[in-house]
């Protein structure tokens, strides 16, 4: 099956994953994790893309950000991907990949998803059990965002600047979002949109980004006569 072109939505944030080849490593030393976060920094500054969120796991990544443009994420992955390879092979002593083929990503809404997709991917330690909290994990966004300590590579995003008017009262707010347990089906649907390269948001949302990029936005529904007019006028697009 051919791959779905990427989804582009100007001003719209993305959720970003990308993964070891064959989940190997990405990561083995503290001098690992500091150098990708540089080297993202440096990238994301030179293709004009905001950073919202992010976690640097054993063998992946998440990131949550905005693009400048349509070719900003591209460009940026691209960029940081080939420098972080370089550096992470001169250090090993290895050659070759290290990355599972491109990155994954889908556009979020964020009437509906966008704090929760905060969330998902700032607790990813806490699910694979690594720490008991997500303050305890020492590469993820949570320590700018939750806890203020500055993290030159952030960038808040305008929801999250709306949860309170003062830097306490939203890292306050921020942190309250953490008490309770992110529902199972909200965990699924961030799963399926971002490996699926569906849109992740309510049919409205999914409505537009069909309209803005000319490509289906979600899953066709089972079902229906194939051989109608209906299905295969649904079926083209």
């Amino acid at each position: 099956m051919p791959r779905l072109p990427r989804l582009y939505y100007p001003g719209c944030a993305q959720h970003v994953i990308q993964r070891g080849n064959n989940r190997e490593a990405c990561f083995c030393t503290v001098g690992d994790y500091k150098a990708y976060l540089s080297f993202l920094e440096e990238a994301a500054v030179k293709y004009q893309v905001a950073i919202h969120a992010f976690v640097l796991m054993t063998n992946h990544v998440h990131l949550l950000l905005t693009p400048g443009d349509e070719l900003g994420v591209s460009r940026m992955m691209q960029a940081l991907g080939r420098k972080y390879v370089q550096y992470f092979n001169f250090t090993y002593g290895r050659t070759g990949t290290l990355w599972e083929g491109r990155y994954k990503s889908t556009l979020v809404s964020a009437d509906n998803y966008l704090l929760t997709v905060y969330r998902y991917i700032e607790m990813n330690p806490v699910r694979a059990g690594m720490v008991d909290h997500a303050s305890e994990y020492p590469w993820s966004s949570y320590q700018g965002n939750a806890l203020g300590k500055p993290v030159q590579l952030l960038t808040a995003h305008p929801l999250y600047d709306q949860l309170g008017k003062t830097d306490a009262e939203r890292q306050s707010a921020y942190r309250a979002l953490f008490r309770d347990k992110m529902p199972e089906r909200d965990l699924m649907a961030i799963r399926e949109a971002t490996n699926k390269a569906w849109a992740l948001g309510d049919d409205r949302f999914k409505a537009q980004v069909e309209a803005m990029t000319g490509r289906r936005s979600a899953p066709l529904g089972r079902g229906g006569d194939r051989k109608s007019s209906a299905f295969r006028e649904v079926r083209s697009k």
